[in-house]
């Protein structure tokens, strides 16, 4: 381990300790070893880092060889954003088919079952859960993140989300303040913008945040997006009026403030990297999330740099940094002392929580499949938070429980007519996600139900347009879980 001075190596360390980044593979790299020496007491775990719950438990104890009190992040929400089952699917139904069914014991029964597997590994930083509300239907990255688009409803179960998951031992990190549903664009890719007044986002997006301080979150991940009622000139992770003053002081909230991904376009286009983490740390944030696409010593190095430059440069407050840093060394050491609670009474909670989600609605003429059907994915780019890698549908659920079935992916134009083509004559489950988003998706439809009126339809995504189809299933989300409840409907005909 390297061995620091007082003084300026004081400065260092504290900004190496309010960076929580990634790395490449599956092992820790020498390079992480190191800055864990030098100060560094968060790491942040992608799908790319997990092979096998053994493999996890494995890396996690290397790090901790290092340094024993680490924080171990990752991003695991269930649903259709899933790091621990990255290459699956998820166990577990996401939020919104939990705001679906609305028992806000059976939201903290999946989210302890979620923190316990969690905490097996290693695990004790989940940035999750996502309190958003989907105020608007067609927000590119939120949708079935969200409980759903009811302030109300989204507030209990985000309470009831944080509960759980602390009480298997692992820190919940609520997201994204000051609420990131009504927006249009994703902050992935550019600056979304919120032009609502004071009092309906205090009343709407606040309202869950104020739950989960109320239900003890040990941190909040505060959004890329610029709220001009809050503050017209800073996006809110930059924003002191929205961390200090509403977050702070308005709510009285104590504990951890991580950005989200500082290297996201939506502050990195524009303020850089570096500038961008100083900023935030002096508005108030206490860690610089490093998210998936900067993994190496050469990012740490260069946030690390960043961050004591502006201390002397003026820019950054050194008891700021100080107070964030103690902040990190804090939650740390709950975590540290925490003991991971034993598992749920029903380990497939995510299964019967995905079941009882289901939408089921069936045409007056529908028959029961009695052939190995053709599942035909309409399938649209996914958002950058869920990721490609991750499958998602009903097919491999269905050809579990009906051998012989197959299936392929469609998209664009000309989805529909290639659907019928590759189907022959076998009946078609025609499976969309958020087919009220994509008008190449609503054709498809269009088409397979003009030529096919006893296609089975499966929506995965918001369930925004009207059911149609000769048995319509909405899942509210894409899990692997959904899926397969969807096809146990799809086989039993109800």
């Amino acid at each position: 381990m390297t061995t620091l001075a007082s003084g300026a190596d004081t400065l260092t360390r504290d900004a190496l300790t309010v960076l929580q980044p990634g790395f490449l593979g599956t092992t820790a790299p020498d390079w992480l070893l190191r800055r864990l020496g030098e100060g560094l007491a968060s790491v942040g775990l992608f799908g790319r880092n997990i092979a096998s719950p053994e493999q996890l438990a494995a890396l996690t104890a290397e790090l901790r060889a290092e340094c024993e009190n680490v924080l171990v992040a990752i991003d695991e929400e269930g649903g259709d954003v899933t790091r621990l089952e990255v290459r699956t699917g998820s166990s577990f139904p996401g939020n919104h088919a939990l705001g679906a069914v609305d028992d806000v014991e059976l939201t903290r029964e999946v989210a302890h079952e979620l923190g316990f597997r969690l905490a097996q590994c290693g695990v004790n930083l989940n940035w999750a859960p996502s309190a958003d509300v989907n105020a608007n239907p067609s927000n590119p990255v939120i949708g079935v993140r969200s409980f759903g688009a009811d302030p109300d409803l989204v507030a209990r179960h985000t309470a009831a989300y944080v509960s759980g998951l602390q009480a298997a031992g692992v820190a919940a990190c609520t997201k994204h303040f000051p609420g990131h549903g009504d927006t249009a664009v994703d902050s992935h890719h550019a600056l979304p913008r919120i032009d609502a007044a004071q009092s309906l986002l205090e009343a709407r997006d606040v309202a869950p945040f104020r739950a989960a301080i109320a239900a003890g979150t040990k941190a909040i991940m505060s959004a890329h997006i610029l709220v001009p009622a809050l503050d017209g000139e800073h996006p809110a992770t930059l924003s002191p009026r929205v961390l200090t003053d509403l977050l702070r002081k308005d709510l009285g909230y104590e504990g951890l403030i991580v950005t989200d991904g500082i290297e996201m376009q939506a502050i990195a286009a524009t303020y850089g990297i570096g500038r961008g983490s100083a900023l935030a740390i002096a508005a108030g944030a206490d860690a610089i999330c490093v998210g998936g696409g900067l993994a190496d010593d050469e990012t740490v190095r260069h946030l690390r740099d960043a961050l004591v430059s502006a201390v002397r440069s003026g820019e950054l407050p050194e008891e700021r940094l100080a107070d964030a840093a103690t902040r990190v060394r804090e939650l740390a050491a709950w975590t540290a002392g925490r003991t991971p609670g034993s598992g749920g009474t029903r380990s497939d909670v995510g299964l019967v929580a995905a079941r009882r989600a289901l939408t089921v609605t069936p045409s007056t003429a529908y028959e029961p499949v009695s052939a190995p059907p053709f599942v035909a994915a309409f399938t649209p780019v996914a958002n950058i938070a869920v990721g490609a890698e991750t499958p998602w549908g009903v097919a491999a659920e269905l050809a579990r429980l009906c051998p012989g079935t197959r299936t392929a992916s469609f998209t664009g134009e000309e989805a529909g007519q290639a659907a019928l083509a590759a189907a022959g004559p076998r009946r078609i489950v025609a499976v969309v996600r958020d087919e009220h988003r994509h008008p190449w998706m609503r054709a498809a439809l269009d088409a397979l139900l003009a030529a096919r009126p006893d296609t089975i339809v499966v929506e995965m995504g918001i369930p925004q347009s009207p059911p149609r189809g000769a048995l319509h299933i909405a899942t509210h989300g894409a899990a692997r879980v959904c899926g397969r409840a969807a096809a146990e409907v799809i086989v039993a005909g109800e």
